[in-house]
């Protein structure tokens, strides 16, 4: 069994309400964290190799060293609850069922920071979840876990809940930062960073829930015991969302060092593929990551077993490999069609582009427009290297990854599956009541003596 640090209590019945929780150990951090000075916390997190949990994997305590501290200017720690990202359900989990995890995780982040006002910026999708929080949140305010002078230590902090109204692109923490001061929600040039100027001009962090949660386990058991689970730069427990064709959907929490295969096939995690169907393909963390087929997901171009941490996911590049990502987990079985998939993610990111750049306004739009062509039977081969062209000019030449996030599933279907959009583009009628199928997708690759 794998080791659980974010979810060892979910099981326990009414852990989301704060008397429950704390009879479970919880908020002992924040006890312990207040008795450390901010540079001894920070120094723990930094030990922990803890990584951003939210998609790009970036060190968190080194995220928190680079904050401006300027004399007599407010800070402010903002989470990004909005996890708008296809596939990905896991921060709603932690939200929904076990929501003073996120509030101690965010006291003792906030204190670390000198932050006294801070802020969960959540997913407008999302509307049953802000009231749970807010009840958290009086809960902890009455048992003076929040509010004025901390267990006597004159540490202040307010927490406030702002709705989102239904963005994407509001996942992104400038265009999240935009949105929370009341205007438009689309990305800014940086630099400046929201270190130096965030919210209000302000110097601000911005941390996805899970980040923020994992903070507290790493305070409860040492920065150093933390860095222990996991392998190499993978540290911790990481939360990964499962869905699509699977016997067990759901969110699990790992440790990074088990296999994908393992993860997609044993009893404790995913439980193997319905109905006895081969694996076609899987996309290991959120719509925006590379697809990879089978046959490079369970293993490596060099033959080795795939685990489910950063460096593995992304051994070999995007010619070869993929990324950890958010950790939406999509299991496509051998009846799946990738053009279809494809188009559909297409279409999202198209309806999700705030319009501000060229490439990803007009890109999107178009790269939509051909795969709904190819998907019903009326492309050309044409229209495949026109497909490349265009993902190929979007990826980079954007202010905000949503080109990119747009971009990546193009080229990887293209790059890994062109047999499939060639054989819909040859077989106009036959696309339309019947999918390509596995062919040899799930195949091991040769590998080269010597390579």
């Amino acid at each position: 069994m794998s080791k659980k640090l974010l979810l060892k209590d979910a099981h326990v019945e009414g852990i989301r309400y704060f008397d429950v929780y704390r009879k479970q150990g919880g908020y002992e951090a924040v006890e312990k964290a207040l008795k450390m000075t901010t540079d001894e916390v920070l120094e723990e997190v930094k030990t922990s190799g803890l990584r951003g949990r939210g998609g790009a994997g970036f060190p968190t305590g080194m995220k928190w060293s680079f904050l401006a501290k300027p004399e007599g200017v407010p800070r402010h720690l903002v989470v990004n609850a909005d996890e708008s990202e296809p596939g990905t359900f896991k921060d709603r989990y932690l939200m929904e069922f076990i929501p003073h995890l996120l509030i101690e995780g965010m006291i003792i982040s906030s204190y670390t920071l000198g932050a006294n006002t801070s802020y969960i910026y959540i997913r407008g999708e999302y509307s049953w979840i802000p009231d749970i929080l807010e009840e958290a949140i009086e809960e902890a305010k009455k048992a003076g876990f929040l509010g004025k002078n901390i267990l006597g230590t004159g540490f202040d902090l307010e927490i406030y809940v702002q709705r989102g109204a239904g963005a994407y692109i509001c996942g992104e923490e400038t265009a999240l930062l935009e949105s929370l001061e009341g205007k438009r929600g689309n990305p800014r040039l940086k630099p400046p960073f929201p270190a130096v100027k965030g919210l209000w001009e302000r110097p601000t962090v911005v941390n996805n829930v899970e980040t923020i949660a994992a903070v507290v386990p790493i305070i409860n058991i040492t920065g150093a015991e933390y860095a222990k689970i996991g392998v190499g730069r993978s540290t911790g427990t990481k939360l990964i969302s499962a869905c699509g064709n699977i016997n067990k959907p759901g969110v699990y929490e790992i440790d990074m060092t088990i296999s994908v295969e393992e993860f997609i096939y044993s009893e404790e995690y995913c439980g193997g593929i319905p109905n006895g169907k081969k694996l076609k393909a899987c996309i290991p963390g959120g719509s925006s990551v590379p697809i990879l087929p089978a046959n490079l997901l369970l293993k490596t171009i060099n033959g080795e077993p795939r685990l489910m941490n950063y460096e593995s996911l992304a051994d070999g590049g995007f010619a070869t490999g993929t990324m950890m990502g958010s950790g939406g987990f999509e299991v496509l079985d051998e009846d799946q069609c990738v053009v279809e998939h494809t188009m559909t993610l297409a279409r999202f990111y198209n309806h999700e582009s705030c319009g501000q750049c060229t490439p990803c306004r007009e890109g999107t739009g178009w790269m939509y427009k051909i795969l709904k062509k190819i998907d019903a039977g009326k492309g050309t081969l044409a229209d495949i290297d026109l497909l490349w062209d265009i993902q190929r000019k979007i990826e980079g030449n954007t202010i905000c990854p949503l080109g990119d996030a747009a971009a990546w599933p193009v080229a990887a279907a293209i790059r890994h599956f062109r047999d499939e959009f060639e054989w819909h583009v040859n077989n106009p009628e036959l696309c339309l009541t019947q999918n390509y199928g596995l062919a040899n997708y799930a195949d091991p690759i040769p590998v080269v003596a010597g390579n």
